[in-house]
């Protein structure tokens, strides 16, 4: 039987679409056209987005300054949604609700010179999740400076939400070397103290081969809880020392701090001892695979618990720029969380807080 020269696949009209066998010889050439393309399509709907967002802001502000010059009641605004959509039936988005949530919008931003900038770079249903969700200025400042720098889209902002991040930022910065601060200053800024993967569904009393393999399973999802720089290099990565050989449980590279991360993974409590083994990793990856251009390696001790003192202790004499953190398989308590903070800012000068997650 004669073999077919070429394949064919069904186009979404329902014609026949001619596929060629092999990579077209101008292929560099086509793929720079459809990048242009794309890159186009990407500053049109951000084009689109700017132009949305500026229009809620400045319905938003009519409204606001109506109500409170006492010139209309709430319930105007009602009629207002009534008029707009006798006079436009097929424009959505000004509804009653939808135009109290433009005023909660403008007022939420008008009076913070400093998120402003930021304000057209998110979508229209992630500020509508930072109006509902944030209680505070610096946790709506916090979300949107990670968004904007990290790229999320709204499921992932809606994720970091109820993962608590920006109260556990506040109320557990990363425990980190002195090394590594002195190494990486920026390192704060980019790590967790604590990592929540939850999408991994591990059972009770998992082994560490069962948190290995449900990462590899979920790189994906990790990668994003880690952070957009995260780049994955390997998997129980072999170094060998002298006749011996070793593996790092997972090894990942940082394209802003420029360095390999080494991870080794527990599923019980940190000791003092784990620092060891890390710092003995970091001395083969940095005299054996780091490149000249890259700077030293970093470990990450990433543990079932950790108790906070011994963990001081451990790394206060520790010359190797490592990081304890803990990783969690279920969304934290965040009632419980909204308690400790609120207690936290009534012992704390509020100028004293640092608004993380500044890009």
């Amino acid at each position: 039987m004669k073999k077919p020269t070429r394949k064919t696949k069904p186009a979404k009209s329902g014609a026949l679409v001619v596929m060629p066998r092999h990579a077209p010889a101008h292929e560099s050439a086509f793929r720079e056209v459809v990048n242009l393309i794309q890159r186009a399509r990407q500053r049109a709907f951000q084009a689109v987005n700017t132009e949305l967002i500026d229009l809620y802001w400045r319905v938003g502000q009519y409204i606001s300054r109506k109500l409170e010059a006492a010139e209309w009641g709430e319930k105007v605004v009602g009629q207002l949604a009534q008029y707009i959509h006798h006079q436009m039936p097929n424009m959505r988005g000004f509804s009653r609700p939808n135009l109290f949530r433009m005023r909660a919008f403008f007022e939420a931003y008008r009076d913070d010179q400093i998120v402003s900038p930021l304000v057209r770079l998110l979508s229209w249903t992630m500020h509508l999740s930072l109006i509902s969700r944030c209680k505070r200025p610096e946790e709506r400042e916090f979300y949107m400076r990670l968004a904007v720098r990290e790229r999320w889209g709204k499921r992932e902002l809606e994720r970091q939400l109820k993962t608590c991040l920006f109260e556990r930022a506040v109320l557990s910065p990363p425990k980190v070397a002195a090394a590594l601060r002195q190494s990486h200053p920026e390192a704060e800024d980019i790590f967790k103290d604590a990592y929540v993967l939850e999408f991994l569904d591990l059972p009770g009393g998992h082994r560490e081969a069962d948190l290995h393999r449900g990462l590899l399973a979920n790189l994906k999802d990790f990668l994003i809880e880690l952070g957009r720089d995260f780049c994955f290099v390997g998997s129980e990565y072999p170094v060998q020392v002298g006749l011996r050989d070793f593996s790092i449980d997972l090894l990942f590279f940082n394209r802003a701090l420029n360095c390999l991360v080494a991870f080794d993974l527990k599923v019980r409590r940190f000791e003092p001892e784990h620092l060891g083994k890390m710092e003995f990793y970091l001395e083969a990856l940095d005299r054996d695979v780091k490149k000249p251009h890259e700077r030293p390696s970093i470990g990450i001790l990433l543990c079932a618990t950790k108790d906070n003192e011994v963990v001081e202790y451990a790394l206060s004499r520790s010359a190797s720029p490592t990081l304890i953190a803990e990783y969690q398989t279920a969304l934290p308590d965040k009632q419980l969380l909204r308690r400790k903070l609120h207690e936290f800012y009534q012992l704390a000068c509020p100028h004293a807080i640092k608004r993380k997650g500044r890009s």
